[in-house]
């Protein structure tokens, strides 16, 4: 399971959620080889003043919540496309998007009625 939130300046990110969505995903299904229709993404877009950072006004905050169990070669593959290629097809700089990997045991999660440790996956975790 990857669950993807999205943090940034809605001035700047509410019209173009979908562009951000696909790089993104691209990005997820590449790196993690996560089936391209398991697409779950949050945007939390912030009215301007709500989002303090020393960064530009198009300033990014990815946080990808995941089942752990993603190689430390994943987890460098998936920060290496954000800056290689997201940041270059939103037209950001490196210095304008962050991303945080925040893993869960399967067991801490309850999906369809079950525990994530019993879920049936179509696709590896221990990529």
């Amino acid at each position: 399971m990857v669950q993807v939130k999205i943090s940034g300046n809605r001035s700047v990110w509410g019209e173009r959620r979908q562009e951000v969505s696909d790089a993104l995903h691209a990005a997820l299904v590449t790196a993690w080889q996560i089936p391209a229709e398991k697409r779950f993404h949050r945007f939390f877009l912030l009215e301007d003043g709500d989002l303090v950072a020393p960064r530009s006004e198009a300033y990014l905050v990815v946080e990808v919540v995941c089942f752990a169990g993603r190689s430390a070669e994943a987890k460098r593959a998936l920060v290496r496309a954000l800056f290689d290629d997201v940041a270059p097809a939103l037209g950001v700089g490196v210095d304008d998007v962050e991303l945080v990997i925040l893993e869960s045991p399967r067991e801490n999660w309850g999906i369809r009625g079950l525990a994530g440790d019993e879920l049936a996956l179509g696709y590896r975790v221990d990529v």
